[in-house]
């Protein structure tokens, strides 16, 4: 018995032992990968940096996945640095598994994009026809993670669009195309609204132009499709690009277009739009690119000061509504609007509609009242502050 302890005792010191000299490494390095998280990927929805640490015995292994080569550079860099001795284990995205097929275009009107590789997961957000898009990794059920042009990073299945090698998608990019600027339409298989339908097409859908024919552009989708869709119902895109001039009045014109379209939780189009889905089609349709959600937006833009209420604001300021932070929470952004004047906004809740901070008013909301946080200007600001020309975007150039 007092051998059994002896050994027992000599086992615990050499245990003891272990764990000094290896543990003081192993929670340093958790806090590197902690700290490089922090810098380079603080939202998950725009970024992955999915990295571990572990340690089989004693040796410590960091494996993951990240789309941010930087990051991971940053955080072998340091890891170098502390002299610590490490196996890298960390894929860098797009998956090696996708070959050269690491890029893609939405090949439906409104594709949707959700938070889990699931068709009954939650709707994170939508797509739309002929968007360009990068692919990052197979899941399951036919689902690949995707990143679209404002940085969303989630699952698509493979219905929603055509994967593309990098010289495919260039070609896609360079094309002439038209951009369809009714709500919602179709496109047919001849030229003649009586034909059958190829498609449905809703705002802001882009196709590939191969001619003209009479009232009809013939047009190619992504998964080389074709059809014919009516020139009253679109134009080409690079003309309506350059005409474009995005102005409070033209923000207002094109927001009132979609009233009463019914609110869709990660809903970007005419089909259905929640309250960011709404502000972000808006301004798409105006040459601009916001980020997808109200948290997001609220970083963009010039701050207008609403310390003495509306009166400072301008037709087009986005409104942003939600919890004002306190000693045991932050602060949380719920909903975004746009402002027309006098008080009045439209928004995306239960439908678009108009509600105002003006009490004098039939449509006042005192819960929106209430919860308003800040306003930003962001017209001011294309180019900078967070904001884009849809032509400035990598994923369009």
């Amino acid at each position: 018995m007092k051998n059994f302890l002896t050994i027992i005792f000599v086992l615990s010191v050499l245990s003891n032992n272990i764990y000094s000299q290896v543990n003081p490494d192993m929670e340093k390095v958790k806090s590197i990968v902690k700290n490089v998280k922090e810098k380079f990927a603080p939202d998950k929805r725009v970024a992955v940096f999915n990295i571990e640490v572990e340690q089989p015995e004693k040796k410590i292994v960091i494996k993951g996945e990240t789309n941010l080569p930087e990051a991971k550079q940053e955080l072998i860099r340091t890891l170098d640095g502390e002299a610590i001795k490490y196996e890298d284990k960390i894929e860098v995205l797009p998956s090696k598994e996708l070959g050269d097929k690491i890029y893609g275009v939405i090949n439906l009107s409104v594709s949707n994009v959700r938070t889990n590789p699931d068709h009954p997961a939650e709707l994170s957000t939508q797509s739309l026809l002929g968007t360009p898009i990068k692919v990052l990794k197979k899941g399951q059920l036919g689902f690949f993670l995707v990143q679209t042009p404002d940085g969303y990073i989630s699952w698509l299945d493979d219905d929603g669009f055509q994967m593309m090698n990098e010289t495919e998608w260039n070609e896609w990019k360079q094309s002439q195309k038209i951009i369809y600027t009714n709500e919602f339409g179709w496109a047919y298989e001849k030229p003649d609204k009586s034909s059958q339908h190829i498609s449905d097409l809703v705002a802001g859908n882009l196709l590939k132009i191969l001619n003209e024919e009479k009232d009809f552009y013939f047009v190619e989708f992504p998964d080389n499709r074709t059809a014919y869709v009516l020139k009253s119902e679109s134009e080409k895109f690079d003309q309506w690009y350059s005409s474009l001039n995005p102005s409070g009045e033209s923000i207002l014109s094109t927001a009132y277009r979609f009233m009463g379209v019914p609110y869709l939780w990660g809903g970007t189009s005419s089909k259905g739009m929640d309250c960011s889905g709404f502000t972000k089609t808006v301004y798409f349709l105006n040459g601009i690119i916001l980020p997808r959600d109200a948290s997001q937006q609220v970083h963009t833009g010039e701050l207008v000061d609403t310390k003495n209420g509306w009166e400072n604001l301008q037709a087009g300021d986005l409104l942003f509504f939600g919890s004002k932070a306190d000693g045991e929470r932050k602060e949380r952004i719920t909903h975004v609007a746009i402002y027309i004047g006098d008080g009045d906004f439209i928004h995306a809740a239960g439908r678009v509609r108009i509600n105002s901070f003006n009490k004098a008013k039939p449509y006042y909301s005192e819960y929106r009242d209430n919860a308003f946080i800040r306003a930003k200007r962001i017209l001011t600001s294309v180019g900078k502050n967070g904001i884009e020309k849809i032509m400035d975007n990598e994923f369009y150039k």
